[in-house]
């Protein structure tokens, strides 16, 4: 296993864990992140905020792999986030919606660069209308 492989494992781990300071160090202070829900976010501080908003708003997620690679300074994820969400959901405006504490379970798949052990670069995608309709927050017509 390499070092890309390594350090995407530990951040599986600190998400599911909600330990918002493994998040911290996992992360080089000039990362970049891009997800479905906070668009593209830029350096450590403001994509641990995003990590620390997830895991408020469901606190005891669980991971399941279905597939685990590593290409280069790559690793690449796909498998379902699952949880409860029990605490208030945090939206692009700054509003937040909440807790529904319905049950969930996504499809996704992530990928963190890693250079000298930190992550650099890291894209996440998920189906918003599929989480948000598992919660009970879209209109009836896209239900």
């Amino acid at each position: 296993m390499g070092e890309a492989r390594e350090v995407m494992d530990r951040l599986t781990e600190a998400i599911t864990s909600a330990d918002v300071k493994a998040i911290a160090e996992l992360y080089a202070p000039d990362a970049v992140a891009v997800t479905p829900d906070g668009g593209k976010i830029l350096g450590r501080d403001n994509i641990v905020e995003y990590w620390r908003q997830m895991t408020d708003a469901v606190p005891e997620g669980t991971y399941e792999s279905v597939q685990a690679y590593e290409i280069g300074d790559t690793a690449v994820d796909e498998g379902y986030f699952s949880g409860r969400n029990t605490g208030p959901i945090a939206l692009p405006s700054g509003d937040q919606l909440p807790a529904t504490q319905k049950e969930f379970r996504i499809r996704g798949v992530d990928f963190a660069t890693v250079r000298d052990g930190h992550i650099v670069d890291y894209r996440l995608y998920f189906d918003q209308m599929e989480f948000l309709g598992q919660l009970g927050l879209l209109p009836a017509e896209f239900s």
